[in-house]
């Protein structure tokens, strides 16, 4: 079973397993525009989809782990997405925006397709805020784990927005992982909660891999937003310091097609 990769911008990412395409948390706006997030957050787009909505084809699902936040689903993001036929992504998100299909926490939902026999996506928990902040603050969100049955080393599992939590350790316990795609970046609003993070770290990205043990890392949500406080050097420098994880870590070049 072949499965391509290809970055397109910040948590999206076009899986392509046996030809069967997946999308995820669509950003597709260009870069300049302020958003605001809720809560009385605002950040800055300052980078550019490496893809435009032009050259995106035959997408068969849209995996979005959250749909309140533009650094996951820009206007252009949400514009594509409904032209998709399956969206899956949190129970709240099923309620704000008709055709999407809400999962809650472990629940899985079944795919018949002829290209991957036995598709199935699950939600995984996922806390993107710190423990202090309520979560109703930051909203509802899930990862993914990908399970389809020719899958011979573990699952595809799809962190979605979080800080390192129990909620890591509960899939260790319950998958073996493959491919690990993480989002990072240390996202931090720090006019109104300081350093406090809001998504993983280097460090947490370390501490998820011991506990995960996948067979490979592949790190995105890290740059072209300004509100991701931990720059690009310093995560390859932390990643570079640990043999293992860096023996493991595949980076992805945006817009080019990986084979993993």
């Amino acid at each position: 079973m072949t499965i391509n990769i290809t970055h397109i911008d910040t948590a999206c990412v076009l899986l392509e397993i046996n030809g069967y395409k997946i999308l995820t948390d669509p950003t597709l706006d260009k870069a300049g525009k302020l958003y605001y997030h809720g809560a009385g957050t605002f950040s800055r787009k300052t980078g550019n989809p490496a893809i435009t909505i032009d050259q995106l084809h035959d997408v068969d699902l849209v995996l979005l782990s959250h749909h309140q936040h533009r650094d996951n689903f820009d206007h252009n993001g949400k514009k594509f997405a409904q032209t998709v036929p399956l969206i899956i992504s949190t129970n709240p998100a099923a309620r704000a925006i008709k055709g999407i299909t809400g999962l809650h926490d472990w629940e899985s939902y079944a795919i018949d397709t002829p290209k991957v026999p036995g598709l199935k996506i699950t939600a995984t928990p996922a806390q993107h805020h710190p423990w202090w902040v309520p979560e109703f603050l930051a909203g509802k969100v899930i990862g993914f784990v990908i399970e389809f049955d020719a899958q011979q080393h573990g699952v595809i599992y799809i962190s979605g927005d979080t800080v390192y939590f129990k909620g890591i350790e509960q899939v260790a316990r319950m998958y073996r992982i493959d491919i690990g795609i993480f989002h990072v970046g240390s996202v931090e609003i720090r006019y109104l909660t300081g350093c406090s993070r809001y998504t993983m770290n280097s460090d947490d990205l370390l501490r998820s891999a011991e506990i995960l043990k996948p067979q490979k890392i592949i790190p995105i949500h890290y740059k072209g937003w300004s509100h991701f406080k931990e720059k690009e050097n310093t995560l390859r420098a932390k990643i570079a310091g640990d043999r293992d994880v860096s023996s493991k870590t595949v980076f992805l070049t945006p817009g080019v097609k990986t084979v993993i």
